[in-house]
């Protein structure tokens, strides 16, 4: 059997390359794809691929270079994130709509076609394939930071995605996450580390069975539920 595909969108040199490598020590080959990327293979062999996912009608062309290149991915990383921070006295004010559309561009409507094409590709793979989606989330879903009030919109919205993504395709055995990496207290973690992000996708991905869709980690320990 031909070796497994990774595809990571938004693949920075913090957590998507540490997300990038970890699979390729599982023995998957990797493509990675951000606007700061070259189009090419790097010296690690994982083909790159210029893109700006504010554009979001250039999503379905990286997954189209990819299965054409490496093959149909089995597991999609959307690492992808866009932060216009707000006063926090007054979030309301100076709000433009040129820029709450590339927040919900890059945040929340590429993630979504993303999706879209990852099922598209999960529908002809075997179903010993891993079939994984994973958006790199925050804990903004589930508490308030007025000095990003539209950023925190935007990832509520893709939260929302993943979770019906996950029930709705759970018959079919494809996987779908919301990750976000906490402290032990149940604090944000900012930044993400990326080696801990990097361990807790490929167990996600390594995991037959869909496990919590908002799964919350903490570095050295893995899954922690908080409230």
């Amino acid at each position: 059997m031909s070796a497994p595909v990774l595809l990571v969108l938004g693949a920075g040199p913090g957590i998507g390359l540490s997300v990038a490598k970890a699979f390729a020590a599982k023995g998957y080959k990797v493509a990675t794809a951000a606007r700061s990327l070259q189009d090419g293979v790097d010296e690690d062999g994982f083909l790159r691929i210029q893109v700006d996912l504010a554009q979001t009608t250039e999503v379905e062309k990286v997954f189209t270079k990819v299965t054409e290149t490496l093959g149909i991915p089995h597991v999609v990383v959307y690492n992808a994130a866009y932060r216009i921070p707000r006063d926090a006295q007054d979030p309301l004010s100076s709000i433009s709509l040129e820029d709450v559309k590339s927040e919900f561009a890059i945040n929340t409507i590429a993630p979504l076609f993303a999706a879209q094409e990852a099922v598209k590709g999960f529908k002809q793979l075997p179903s010993s394939a891993s079939r994984t989606f994973i958006q790199t989330g925050n804990a903004l879903n589930t508490i308030v930071l007025p000095s990003v009030l539209t950023f925190g919109m935007t990832k509520s919205a893709a939260a929302h995605m993943i979770r019906s993504a996950s029930v709705g395709y759970k018959s079919k055995g494809f996987k779908f996450y919301y990750a976000d990496e906490r402290q032990p207290d149940g604090g944000p973690t900012i930044p993400v580390n990326g080696p801990a992000a990097g361990k807790a996708y490929v167990e996600l991905a390594e995991n037959p069975e869909q496990g919590p869709w908002d799964y919350t980690f903490i570095d050295g320990k893995g899954y922690a539920e908080f409230k």
